[in-house]
């Protein structure tokens, strides 16, 4: 028992290292994770990296290639419209639960996160700008209610986030973004479920359109 509680924990801090690098991009698409290597360098041996990448896997921020083990995928123009396809649901979904069950409380929390990204926003730090505005949506996913909702755009935000740390990246969109941000954080201020809905699902329809164009420019 304890052998395979040591096990799972040794598993846990291999999956927390590895997605942290992968979704700060320190693997570009394309790398392939050597189990041996990876082990090396987190000082574990190659069962909680295999059960680590397993995960990763189920989440979509690995693939597992025949014969030549894990990959970071590089995502097509298809593939990246289908989760904002996907988020565009979940998003909205979320934003209008949260409407409904956060409170005061989260309406604070949101105008807490808003201020520090228009602080971050600046000051120039993207980096720390992306990692505000999911804190942001996090906030949302989290006061739904709904914890299926929560780890499914726990995944999807992974999945962007292999190609770019925020669609507020793209050239001229920060502006518009924060914008949306406040008008959503308006609608759950007010308790306003459908209005909330729809602020959240304009706000990433508009990310997409921006990362689209993006996209095709390059």
């Amino acid at each position: 028992m304890e052998e395979r509680i040591h096990r799972e924990t040794l598993s846990a801090q291999a999956y927390r290292a590895l997605r942290q690098a992968i979704l700060s991009r320190r693997y570009p698409p394309g790398a392939r994770l050597v189990v041996r290597e990876l082990a090396e360098s987190l000082g574990l041996s190659p069962t909680p990296i295999k059960e680590a990448l397993a995960a990763l896997a189920r989440e979509g921020l690995v693939r597992s290639v025949p014969h030549r083990g894990h990959q970071i995928p590089s995502l097509s123009a298809g593939e990246i419209q289908e989760i904002y396809e996907l988020r565009d649901a979940l998003e909205g979904l979320a934003a209008r639960l949260a409407a409904q069950r956060g409170g005061p409380e989260l309406a604070q929390s949101l105008e807490e996160t808003l201020n520090r990204q228009r602080e971050a926003a600046r000051a120039g730090d993207l980096e720390a700008y992306g990692d505000l505005d999911l804190a942001f949506h996090r906030l949302l996913w989290e006061a739904s209610g709904n914890q299926r909702l929560r780890r499914m755009a726990e995944n999807l935000d992974g999945q962007v986030r292999l190609l770019i740390s925020t669609s507020a990246a793209v050239p001229g969109r920060l502006p518009q973004a924060l914008e949306e941000h406040r008008v959503i954080l308006t609608r759950i201020a007010s308790a306003d479920p459908v209005g909330a809905e729809t602020a959240m699902r304009a706000h990433v329809q508009n990310a997409w359109e921006a990362l689209k164009g993006f996209l095709r420019e390059g």
